[in-house]
């Protein structure tokens, strides 16, 4: 019997961040992400939400360009956090649909709107972007977009999709495609999924919505485990991080490469609140390496 080749695939700690101001007007900081992290950074990735294409002159980062001015500390940490090595995406889509519709076009209506979308994550310098395909979109449509932007970005660019949870567990869904024949298609080109388990499409309050996913066949490596991290950030699907670690140090010995674990949003991730949102990162970060 050949020596059985251990997994040496770190899982994933990603955390996504839409909301940068407070209700009054305070600018959430990510630095505490880094400084109140004891020895090492608690996140490998994040996730810059949403990005909208409302016309192929109007691209907005949630309700306003990327480039004002309400933005300059945001960009400014999240190059303090790429040079200590979190990769950081951008989140094109989400539940405010139109942008992967008005990809979804002609060649020539394509090129009209994907041309400033590319300029724009070019000047934005994010290492990958998330598609949050949550309208319908033709499978033809999302391997165009995904095969141009690898054509122009390169193999190292990031390529994530985050899809519901019955999605890969072969029920209805909110994207229109078929994930198993993109990833049949496609999928040497996407890094992984960042699975949502929560807005009853899923819970991972047990394990057996993971091995919905693992029995048809995904592999681990690609399925990042994705809760809600407080319970106002969604309907259903907020897992106390201390009841999530647990659940993350099982999927671990159950699953051999597990993902990662996802969460959604950072302003207000408990234990911590909108306080010490860092507080959540710790608590998975330390399940996620073993700690």
């Amino acid at each position: 019997m050949p020596p059985i080749t251990p997994h040496t695939h770190t899982p994933r700690v990603v955390i996504y961040h839409q909301t940068h101001y407070t209700r009054d007007g305070k600018y959430i900081s990510l630095l505490p992400l880094l400084t109140e992290a004891t020895d090492v950074v608690n996140i490998t990735h994040l996730i810059l939400a949403a990005i909208h294409l409302n016309s192929p002159t109007n691209i907005h980062l949630n309700e306003r360009p990327p480039n004002d001015d309400l933005f300059i500390p945001l960009w400014e940490e999240i190059r303090v956090l790429q040079d200590v090595g979190v990769k950081v995406l951008g989140m094109l889509g989400g539940a405010a649909q139109g942008s992967f519709q008005r990809l979804d076009g002609t060649d020539a209506a394509f090129e009209e709107y994907y041309v400033p979308f590319r300029d724009m994550v070019k000047e934005c310098g994010f290492d990958g972007l998330d598609l949050d395909v949550e309208e319908e979109m033709s499978l033809l449509g999302i391997i165009r977009l995904i095969d141009r932007l690898k054509a122009d970005f390169g193999k190292d660019f990031l390529i994530t999709l985050a899809p519901v949870a019955t999605a890969l567990q072969g029920g209805r869904h909110l994207s229109g495609f078929d994930y198993e024949a993109l990833e049949v298609m496609r999928g040497h080109q996407i890094a992984w999924y960042n699975v949502q388990f929560y807005n009853n499409w899923g819970n991972l309050t047990g394990f057996e919505g993971y091995g919905g996913i693992t029995n048809r066949g995904w592999k681990a490596e690609k399925v990042v485990a994705g809760v809600l991290t407080n319970p106002g950030n969604g309907t259903q699907g907020w897992v106390e991080a201390e009841e999530l670690a647990r659940t993350v140090t099982m999927l671990k010995v159950l699953f051999p490469g597990f993902g990662g674990v996802m969460g959604w949003e950072y302003f207000n991730s408990t234990p911590g609140g909108e306080e010490r949102p860092w507080e959540w990162a710790e608590v998975v970060g330390r399940a996620v390496r073993g700690d």
